[in-house]
């Protein structure tokens, strides 16, 4: 089975070596790494230069954001299935695709993993964990999704259901996992694993005024797919996360 990893970046210098580097010390053999640069300024370049040759697919333009790259990465991709790995991001070990792998059955579209947020620094500090184990489509109604980056996706999902609308500027993910699990019914698998560490900050994570604008396009995301809901239930996701890393931050 050929695993094609997507990585998107822009100016992403302080940290895209690490996403590299966590994808070439992978013990599983067949994998394609596609790097989608909205026309860096920094020293990603560089850093794409040091490792060409290793990595599969490199594109340097602009672009429309990046729901648009990963399009772009997803339209070049040759593998089974699909992952995203963000340039903030690395994979938690040398075998977290060689662990998923192992979960896709025939019967499978996507396997999901779970995810490690930690400190953009200090990425030894682990601030909150999502996992993906208790996850059912009918929680989307109320605002949560997989989590993306944990996600592995059959290639085949996106030549039926479509890619990522670009006119999503944060949850575009939401409403394709709307689109493809509760609409579309797809077959999934929890690996419980921790597959990717993330560093706090990013786009969905930035505070009262992404809260809103997430929270905004869950709803709209839902209503185009003829998916109930309410804005009571999507605001009511945010106490129980807020609880749950107060609950995780005792206990490291």
């Amino acid at each position: 089975m050929k695993i094609s990893i997507i990585t998107v970046c822009y100016n992403s210098g302080l940290t895209l070596e690490n996403a590299i580097k966590s994808v070439l010390v992978q013990n599983y053999l067949d994998i394609e790494h596609i790097i989608i640069d909205g026309g860096s300024t920094d020293g990603t370049a560089l850093i794409l230069k040091k490792y060409k040759g290793l990595i599969a697919k490199v594109v340097s333009e602009p672009d429309d954001g990046i729901y648009d790259a990963m399009n772009k990465g997803i339209g070049m991709a040759t593998g089974d299935a699909i992952g995203i790995l963000n340039s903030d991001d690395f994979y938690a070990s040398n075998d977290v695709i060689k662990n998923l792998v192992k979960a896709f059955t025939k019967e499978t579209d996507m396997v999901i993993g779970d995810v490690a947020f930690v400190d953009r620094v200090n990425v030894q500090k682990r601030l909150r964990y999502v996992s993906g184990s208790g996850f059912s489509p009918w929680l989307m109604r109320f605002g949560w999704m997989p989590p993306h980056p944990a996600t592995f996706i059959r290639k085949d999902v996106y030549k039926v259901f479509g890619r990522y609308k670009t006119d999503f500027a944060i949850a575009a993910d939401y409403e394709f996992f709307v689109r493809t699990l509760v609409v579309g019914c797809l077959r999934t698998v929890h690996t419980s694993k921790v597959l990717v560490i993330m560093r706090d900050g990013g786009a969905s994570t930035g505070g009262f005024k992404s809260t809103l604008v997430i929270s905004r396009e869950i709803l709209r995301a839902l209503q185009e797919n003829r998916v109930y809901s309410n804005p009571l239930f999507v605001w009511s996701r945010l106490p129980v996360k807020i609880l749950w890393q107060k609950l995780f931050a005792r206990r490291s």
